[in-house]
């Protein structure tokens, strides 16, 4: 099975857009550390800038309300980025399918 940040990092492929993985792990602190406390995913394309947050469909609205709160944020949108979250989830047929919502 692959991850979340795998399988939304193929979808943006798929779009035309340029992609990294800037989640890292940290092996001292022994936890994943996002690019400036909330982006998992740097795209780009056409000169759009967009960052994601990769999760599961249930944890949305805890990563929007962490990406709300997160002081970093305004830099973020000030600089013109647009911020993404991706929900993945498994339909009744076994399939991955992804909920884009946009939280710019």
């Amino acid at each position: 099975m692959s991850s979340p940040t795998q399988r939304s990092k193929e979808y943006l492929q798929e779009r035309g857009y340029l992609v990294a993985i800037v989640e890292k792990w940290n092996p001292h602190a022994k936890v994943r550390q996002d690019l400036w406390g909330f982006v998992d995913l740097l795209a780009i394309k056409d000169g759009e800038t967009l960052g994601v947050q990769t999760t599961s469909r249930s944890n949305m609205s805890s990563r929007a309300r962490k990406i709300a709160e997160h002081e970093n944020t305004p830099a973020v949108r000030q600089a013109g980025w647009r911020i993404e979250i991706h929900g993945w989830a498994k339909d009744t047929k076994g399939r991955w399918g992804v909920k884009v919502q946009d939280v710019s």
